[in-house]
């Protein structure tokens, strides 16, 4: 693959010759210092199948010379390196046909995951990116999913791992404010009118970013939206987005309706989020029930107990035997610290980093991790090194 750089700053141009030095050894790079005014000259010189552009477009009026280039050269692929990331700048981006756009500074791995994006799309690596399907689903309002799963996305992206979690709770759904302190300027029924323009680019800009790693893709504002949503939009965000992410988490409405049926279809694991009092259980083993009979296998589904202690009324062996589950943990009892991290509308890891609920969302994404990723020393103990 050729790749051709364009920063106006020498030090950017050293950096990335650093990340693409360590990258694939089929890769051509040539590095060139100046501004977007050299662009044209650049690509019909060097006809690159890449364009990393850094430093060079500030605000969306600057987008005019990039645009005449992926108007002209369709096939080329261009990744804009910017510490500009609002909405604005995103929608300007896509607009004038930038693929990616890489927060700066750059996170490791972040550009060699784009460029293994590019290879896939144009057709010179065998294998894409997969992202594995995670879904919360509750089985009572109040058993803390959304909380669970909005953290535990936090959790993952702080490994590395580029994570997007999608908000189905259509109708009601608040996962950008559990982990953020303000609302989304775009959501899911944008992306679902606007279908025909779906790609990396604009699916990236119709989020919030949490992290540089993190992004929430919103419910609507507007309840009343929620109806525009159909399971075959789910199906095309999704087929795109399981080759842009490594993680991709559903937060999924209580109501089985065909919209959360078709996203429990997808998901690789199906988390069943529960606390132990009766209302939970018996709604717990009614969707056990739906489970089994829609097919899916065993291993596919795992019962999160929340809000657990040891003196609870119904034991977790009682838990087990009524809902004949294999697969099931727990997550501690901690109200206090978990009310005051979402009144903050920050994730608990930056509340309190110490806690026991911490420590039980940590071992779940560990557990999620690929094996040869924590061989050797546990996630939540090299988090709190960091």
């Amino acid at each position: 693959m050729k790749i051709t750089v364009l920063s106006p700053s020498s030090q950017s141009l050293q950096e990335i010759s650093a990340i693409l030095e360590h990258g694939e050894i089929s890769r051509l790079a040539t590095l060139h210092q100046g501004g977007v005014s050299q662009l044209r000259t650049l690509v019909e010189q060097e006809q690159p199948d890449v364009i990393i552009m850094q430093g060079i477009c500030h605000d969306a009026s600057e987008f005019a010379p990039v645009e005449a280039i992926t108007n002209h050269y369709p096939k080329i692929m261009i990744i804009m390196l910017s510490q500009e990331q609002t909405s604005g700048f995103l929608i300007g981006a896509m607009r004038a046909g930038v693929r990616e756009v890489l927060p700066l500074p750059l996170l490791k791995g972040a550009l060699e995951t784009a460029l293994a994006r590019a290879e896939s799309k144009l057709g010179l690596r065998a294998s894409p990116l997969s992202a594995r399907i995670i879904a919360f689903i509750p089985c009572k309002g109040g058993s803390g999913a959304t909380f669970l799963s909005t953290n535990l996305g936090y959790q993952l992206a702080a490994t590395g791992k580029k994570v997007l979690l999608i908000d189905l709770n259509l109708q009601y759904g608040e996962a950008v404010l559990t982990v953020h302190d303000r609302k989304a300027s775009s959501d899911i029924a944008e992306v679902a009118r606007n279908l025909s323009r779906l790609d990396a680019s604009f699916l990236s800009a119709s989020t919030v970013q949490i992290t540089a790693n993190y992004e929430i893709l919103a419910a609507p504002e507007d309840p009343a939206q929620s109806m525009q949503i159909e399971p075959k939009h789910l199906d095309a965000i999704l087929n795109l987005a399981i080759n842009q992410y490594d993680f991709i988490i559903l937060d999924v409405s209580k109501n089985m309706d065909d919209l959360s049926i078709r996203a429990l279809d997808h998901a690789d694991s199906i988390f069943l989020v529960a606390q132990t009092l009766m209302p939970h259980v018996r709604n717990a083993n009614r969707m056990m029930t739906l489970f089994r009979s829609l097919g899916y296998s065993e291993d596919k589904i795992e019962l999160l107990v929340n809000r657990y202690g040891k003196n609870s009324e119904i034991s977790l062996s009682e838990l087990q035997t009524v809902l004949h589950i294999n697969k099931m943990r727990t997550i501690p009892n901690g109200y206090k610290e978990v009310a005051k991290a979402i009144n903050q509308g920050m994730p608990l890891a930056m509340v309190f980093n110490t806690s026991l609920v911490l420590k039980a969302i940590n071992e779940l994404a560990e557990s999620l991790l690929p094996k040869i990723e924590h061989a050797h020393t546990g996630l939540f103990s090299r988090l709190l090194k960091s």
